[in-house]
């Protein structure tokens, strides 16, 4: 909608033969911070008709992507779905390398560090939903454990890739540059944390009584109602269905890992909320294995973006004395050694690289569900376009169908449960 029919809505409530009251709702979740318009129509406490505007965050990020080189797409793709930047990063990463046809020659230890970096800002992003959901039903503590331990996701990303959030780390062809001294250990130490600190949240929710009789039997959206709706993520899975791509249509190599899907048969927030919390214990088990196989394993050393000098940004990068550039022994080459070299980074830097004519879909399951690129190439050097699926977006439309029926204030646990990210869908 437009966001322009506020008498139309009135109007047409007044006609009716009951008394009814049209008020505009939020901002009650972080998310709808001005961003989110929700209309109701209201018999007393009770929600007759629930509708959902939205478009008031547009960036045009989509649009944009048109008028860069493929490679510059991640640095704008990664700003949609700002708590899971990474999974856009990867999904758009993985359709451009489909279009390349180049996915087999990504190397093995840029795969392992894309799956530990994604299930580190799955968990990141799992405890934001957590510590919101918490903060509005009345737990302001909830909202405090959530982000303290955010914070220490935030500093892995800041240590690996030199930024908290927006990271355009993930490129096509590998990575941007490969795990800095210390980082191993302090991954390590993250996940031993968690897992104490995930049993700590547990106990402020599990059994709470009043967090329970907000959450349980609310917002009920079963099986049959998510399938209709396109609905996918930990609703989906708190309906009982483990559909999840990272075992169904699984990429950047996940089929090797060992973890489970958690599912519920609730329907309802609360089995939502246990969802998340059994997800981040099972991300926990791969970043484990993937700390495994980088430390003494088969990804132990190689390098971290493709061989192919026209695709592969350069990937061995040290700050210099000004605080930027690539490594000096990479600028010897390219500036003393190798005209060929520093042809290839001309080119790429100035013009990138040119892919193949032609579209392809790429997905995965980003913390909200099935996050999709479909990329078309003209033949050129820049996107002729591109498209996301956004869970946030297409799960949204499940709100109305929560909330109907129920009372107000289930709006508030309604939304949570769903867990969306405004610029994921208004992109």
């Amino acid at each position: 909608m437009g966001g322009q029919d506020w008498d139309q809505i009135v109007d047409a409530a007044a006609s009716g033969d009951e008394d009814r009251m049209v008020v505009n709702m939020g901002p009650q979740h972080p998310s709808t911070h001005g961003v989110l318009r929700l209309i109701l129509t209201l018999d007393g406490e009770t929600v007759d008709e629930a509708r959902l505007g939205i478009g008031y965050l547009h960036t045009g990020i989509e649009k944009n992507m048109e008028y860069r080189t493929w490679t510059q797409g991640t640095t704008f793709c990664t700003r949609m779905d700002y708590l899971a930047p990474l999974f856009n990063e990867a999904s758009y990463c993985l359709a451009v390398e489909k279009l390349l046809g180049v996915t087999d020659d990504i190397p093995e230890r840029a795969q392992v560090i894309r799956v530990m970096m994604m299930e580190v800002n799955r968990i990141s992003s799992h405890l934001v939903a957590i510590a919101t959901f918490g903060l509005e039903l009345g737990a302001t503590t909830v909202m405090l454990n959530g982000f303290i331990e955010r914070e220490y996701a935030l500093d892995i990303f800041e240590m690996v890739a030199g930024l908290r959030m927006n990271m355009a780390y993930i490129r096509p062809g590998g990575v941007a540059q490969d795990l800095p001294p210390g980082a191993i250990d302090k991954i390590g130490d993250f996940v031993k944390r968690e897992k104490q600190r995930l049993k700590q949240l547990r106990k402020l929710l599990d059994a709470n009584p009043v967090f329970v009789a907000r959450t349980k039997d609310i917002a009920y959206l079963d099986l049959t109602g998510c399938m209709a709706l396109g609905v996918t993520g930990p609703v989906l899975r708190a309906a009982g269905l483990p559909w999840d791509l990272r075992k169904t249509q699984p990429y950047c190599g996940y089929e090797t890992y060992e973890f489970d899907v958690p599912t519920v048969q609730t329907c309802d927030v609360y089995g939502r909320y246990l969802v998340r919390m059994a997800e981040m214990e099972e991300s926990l088990k791969i970043i484990e294995q993937c700390l495994d196989r980088l430390s003494s394993g088969s990804a132990k050393s190689g390098p971290v973006m493709i061989e192919d000098k026209k695709i592969g940004w350069p990937a061995q990068l040290a700050l210099g004395p000004d605080g930027m550039g690539n490594s000096p022994n990479h600028i010897a080459h390219i500036m003393g050694q190798s005209m060929e070299a520093l042809i290839h980074h001309f080119k790429l830097v100035t013009e990138g690289f040119r892919v193949p004519a032609g579209q392809v879909y790429a997905a995965v399951e980003s913390p909200r569900g099935e996050l999709g690129c479909h990329a078309v190439s003209d033949g050129g050097t820049r996107p002729f376009r591109v498209h996301f699926r956004d869970p946030s977006f297409t799960n949204l439309q499940a709100a109305p169908a929560m909330s109907e029926g129920g009372q107000v204030a289930d709006i508030i646990a309604a939304v949570a449960s769903i867990d969306p990210v405004m610029g994921g869908v208004d992109r």
